[in-house]
């Protein structure tokens, strides 16, 4: 069959349960075009071959200047290339930019130098369940979030203290244009962001001029500025933004996903506390099942490219569903039961090709200490709410609940 213009179709819910959408989405064909509030056309991808295909296509690119109208006039943007260079961080560049800033930040997130963190984030896990006590807590404020944010900032050499504004900007960059009632603008939570790191910037570098050398990855970036790799003010302040937000933001919607996954499925938890050297292969299946990434962030074709029977035109803006490719029938045996024995990690929940997470193995590690020490010290955790009044975060790229209200028994 020759190849076709996809139709526009009802976009798909990011909130609740999506995944009944996600199947009539990935039966109804390969390609289909959400048309947002704001008038942006979207080619939407739901299948896993289809999606990890496109995701290490050259003929895909990250580059907003590509379609800088489109996305400004959708609200995506403000300004033009020239003057708003703040948006060009690793995730938004093809190469040879992309190579470049990759390999600064590459060498901090290898498993090797993330272990070394382990004992801090065991630690810190420790006393935020000290904390906490006994009774109902959220699981988002009180543990999940403290803990991801403390560890990334630590890795990037970010001050702890101020996480609570920094949640609120990042809440607000993420939502989509013509959200009701946003927190601030997108706008004003980039700038209030970006003068908060400039600041940043300028305290870290007097303290290397006057002879401190931290071991942090800010400091490297400082370091690697007047190197080869020669990084402009607005690519350092760009690239540390984006690391702190993808360094915390999936890893909290990743330990609220799977722990509430466990809890609407008993036997799941059963076996994770009863044989918990299974949890370090059982972080892929919680991936899997119910991604803290649900959507990729905006592609664009830069030509023609066929998917199916489908074909997405040049210049067309490309999303993939990563949490309905994670469920693809095609791909996984019953997709849709939660197997912490399914050992399988072949997922997409961290992107594929030269843009997967780089982050990944700390989002791995930190999950991994946070569901082992809460399931090992509170083994009789509940739900303290109904599943259906829990309240998901307003964002179209991620997932996970604005809050967990969890039980604890007196155990820990």
């Amino acid at each position: 069959m020759p190849p076709r213009t996809a139709e526009p179709t009802t976009p798909p819910p990011t909130a609740g349960d999506p995944y009944p959408t996600y199947q009539r989405l990935r039966e109804a064909g390969a390609v289909h075009v959400v048309q947002e509030p704001t008038g942006l056309r979207r080619y939407t991808v739901a299948h896993y071959e289809h999606a990890r295909d496109l995701l290490a296509d050259d003929r895909i690119s990250k580059d907003p200047r590509n379609a800088w109208a489109q996305l400004r006039q959708a609200g995506y943007l403000t300004g033009d290339p020239e003057t708003d260079q703040y948006i060009f961080h690793i995730a938004n560049c093809d190469p040879p930019d992309h190579t470049r800033l990759r390999r600064l930040v590459q060498l901090a997130f290898t498993t090797r130098q993330v272990e070394r963190l382990r004992p801090g984030a065991q630690k810190l896990a420790d006393e935020l369940l000290d904390r906490a006590g006994g009774g109902v807590v959220d699981l988002v404020g009180a543990y999940a979030l403290p803990l991801a944010m403390t560890v990334t900032a630590g890795l990037l050499g970010v001050p702890r203290g101020g996480f609570d504004d920094y949640r609120v900007w990042a809440t607000a960059m993420l939502i989509p244009p013509g959200t009701p009632d946003p927190p601030m603008s997108r706008s004003e939570a980039y700038r209030r962001t970006r003068e908060f790191f400039a600041d940043l910037l300028v305290r870290r570098r007097a303290a290397l001029e006057a002879g401190e050398r931290p071991a942090d990855l800010l400091s490297a970036l400082i370091a690697a500025r007047d190197g080869a790799d020669r990084l402009t003010e607005e690519e350092m302040v760009a690239l540390v933004i984006f690391m702190l937000n993808t360094g915390q933001e999936p890893t909290v919607n990743l330990i609220g996903n799977a722990t509430l996954a466990l809890l609407d499925r008993p036997d799941q938890l059963d076996l994770l506390l009863r044989r918990p050297e299974v949890l370090p292969a059982a972080i892929d299946e919680f991936l899997r099942f119910d991604a803290p990434v649900a959507s990729s962030s905006l592609r664009i074709a830069r030509e023609d490219i066929p998917v199916g029977d489908t074909v997405i035109p040049r210049g067309g803006i490309v999303s993939i569903l990563f949490g309905a490719a994670n469920r693809d029938p095609a791909r996984y045996a019953d997709p849709d039961r939660l197997d912490v024995n399914r050992h399988d990690s072949s997922h997409l929940a961290f992107g594929h090709g030269i843009h997967r997470c780089v982050g990944a193995p700390l989002g791995r590690m930190v999950a991994e200490v946070a569901l082992g020490t809460l399931l090992r010290r509170h083994p009789g955790l509940e739900l303290a709410c109904p599943a259906d009044e829990l309240s998901w975060r307003p964002t179209r790229v991620t997932r996970g609940v604005e809050a967990l209200p969890i039980r604890l028994d007196p155990a820990g």
